[in-house]
């Protein structure tokens, strides 16, 4: 939210506990401005000091700076406050400040006009002096007294409302909705709903139930309201080499490389946040690809809303420990935008830190060169230093119809959020045959597999050459591969009739594949390796028969294809059979 009202949060923010005061009042200050950078705060320093007297700056905390007039004793402060609010010489929302709200004085330079106090002297104490005695109860010294600040009357509230403008009579509903005091819509009218709002926080903090908040009660409004921030530390960040400038919580992250299309700014506290700047020359196309691969990649949760424009997209990723949320647009042959990730549970920061960062993002000259930060880690499972996400397990499968039904093992559909085949396509278990640890997965999108298996009706003689196509690395190739062996026993080593052993040295990714015979017919599925605690050798594999396959299918109501007789295809033809028949079935969570 842009405000004038947030001037006055900022000014409340000071940590010193001591009230500056001397012999007869307490000297305070006019608290008029206040800028989140250096470069804001010396431009509001000299035009300050053009237009008025006793002109000071002061660092606030917190990345922010104060413009202050004074100091001066408090009833003296009060009429100049008014004053000058009056003849329009200083913002509506100016008021009336402690010492202790501002951390050290930087204009004018080298000058401290801070009240202190004064040290008491330490009285020495002579060794014969000292004593040991038993421990007394001791009773804290009283706080001293706070001043007493004389507020606005509720006439004076009025005539100081009256002055503000339409932007700041929604922003002032916009926070009472906030606070939770107003439900009506935000039409800067002040009527019985507003004012109803207004008398309800005023009960709430211990204020006189008037209806019209005064310039304090305003500014503790927006105090509360921006309280949430403390510790984020947002300010203007201008990266040149990226060509942006947005705010960022210098609190939580702070800049760690360039690796292009990004800038990446890492988490520096307990809040595990990150935040990347982006920035890339580029075309439609660019963008669009952009928006595709960053799906790809463990910062951005699979589900959650996304919009994709003609030239702009929102991605937005929920899981229960995170969410991320990326912006980024094309404009005049230039990508520019960002991604806030921050830890679930934390929304009203997260709102708050997102709105500011929306609100303040601006493209300025450059973008980043393609060649800029050290690219020192290269993975495949890298992108620009980030990690791709990666499924909890990947096993392979195979097309059973021309609709997309696909057999895989059980053994990957276990305690799964979703399932995807190729990691593209969404599916679901629409059948589980638990003796033999078959799956039937159906795609929820309408596939047409270039090739799907026909099953072996004849009993395969032992010793005949067989083999297997499957996802071998988990997907890392590309493409399935083929491994060949041999046909052992037409029984597993218990005597299992439904059962085939096989001589082939299979890896786990191939589990869940296809397993052919010369003539490219499937003779069924191949097995998880036993878990029983016996170590077979490397070369031993098992497979479902393609009658106990069949089977399976046929009960859950599928058509399948079948053949008998014996033949042979040539390797290359195989290997495109098992190339358009076989698919990379994924776990994720």
């Amino acid at each position: 939210m842009k405000m004038g009202l947030a001037v006055l949060f900022v000014a409340l923010m000071g940590t010193d506990a001591a009230t500056a005061q001397d012999t007869q009042e307490p000297r305070v200050w006019v608290q008029i401005e206040a800028q989140p950078n250096l470069t804001a705060i010396n431009e509001a320093l000299r035009r300050r000091s053009s237009e008025l007297n006793d002109v000071n700056g002061f660092f606030l905390g917190g990345g922010w700076y104060g413009v202050a007039l004074g100091p001066y004793p408090e009833s003296e402060a009060l009429r100049i406050l008014r004053a000058l609010r009056a003849e329009g010489r200083i913002p509506r929302d100016s008021y009336i400040a402690r010492s202790s709200e501002y951390q050290r004085q930087i204009w004018p330079v080298g000058q401290d006009t801070l009240p202190r106090e004064e040290e008491a002297p330490i009285a020495a104490i002579t060794a014969p002096e000292v004593a040991i005695v038993e421990p007394a109860e001791t009773v804290a010294p009283a706080a001293p007294a706070e001043p007493e600040f004389v507020d606005e009357t509720p006439r004076e509230a009025r005539a100081a409302e009256a002055q503000l403008s339409r932007e700041e009579r929604a922003e002032l509903q916009e926070l009472l909705r906030w606070a939770g005091f107003y439900t009506g819509s935000i039409d800067a009218a002040f009527g019985p709903g507003t004012r109803g709002a207004m008398s309800g926080w005023q009960e709430e903090n211990n204020f006189e139930a008037t209806g019209i908040l005064t310039t304090m009660q305003r500014a503790e409004l927006a105090r509360q309201y921006n309280a949430v921030l403390v510790g984020m530390d947002l300010a203007t960040v201008s990266d040149p080499q990226m060509g942006i400038e947005m705010l960022i919580p210098t609190g939580v992250v702070t800049f760690q490389s360039y690796e292009p299309p990004f800038a990446h700014f890492e988490s520096i506290g307990d809040i595990p946040a990150k935040v990347l700047m982006i920035s890339q020359e580029g075309t439609e196309d660019t963008l669009f690809g952009l928006y595709d691969i960053m799906q790809t990649l463990e910062i951005v949760p699979p589900n959650g809303p996304r919009e994709r424009g003609r030239d702009t997209f929102t991605l937005v990723g929920e899981s229960a420990t995170m969410i991320s949320h990326t912006e980024a647009s094309l404009q005049n042959g230039q990508i520019k935008g960002f991604t806030l990730l921050w830890p679930a549970g934390d929304e009203e920061r997260r709102t708050r830190v997102l709105s500011a960062m929306l609100d303040s993002f601006t493209r300025t000259e450059g973008v980043l060169d393609p060649a800029a930060g050290s690219n020192a880690e290269q993975s495949i499972d890298l992108v620009s230093g980030l990690e791709i996400r990666k499924p909890k397990l990947s096993r392979s499968g195979f097309y059973v119809d021309r609709s997309g039904t696909v057999v895989t093992t059980t053994e990957v559909v276990q305690a799964c959020e979703r399932i995807t085949l190729d990691e593209v396509y969404e599916a679901e278990v629409a059948s589980i045959a638990e003796g033999l640890g078959i799956a039937i997965l159906r795609p929820t999108q309408s596939l047409a597999p270039l090739q799907v298996a026909a099953f072996q009706e004849d009993i395969a003689r032992l010793n005949t050459e067989v083999a297997v196509a499957g996802y071998s690395y988990g997907g890392v190739l590309g493409a399935p591969s083929i491994t060949y062996g041999q046909l052992a026993d037409v029984k597993g080593l218990n005597g299992e009739p439904d059962v085939k052993r096989l001589t082939l040295a299979a890896l786990d990714g191939d589990v869940g594949g296809p397993v052919f015979d010369t003539g490219g017919a499937v003779l069924g599925m191949l097995l998880p390796r036993s878990t029983d605690g016996r170590k077979l050798p490397d070369d031993v594999s098992f497979v479902a028969d393609a009658a106990s396959v069949s089977t399976a299918l046929r009960e859950a109501g599928i058509t399948i294809a079948a053949t008998s007789g014996s033949g042979q295809i040539p390797p290359a033809e195989l290997k495109g059979r098992a190339d358009g028949m076989t698919v990379l079935v994924s776990c994720w969570e």
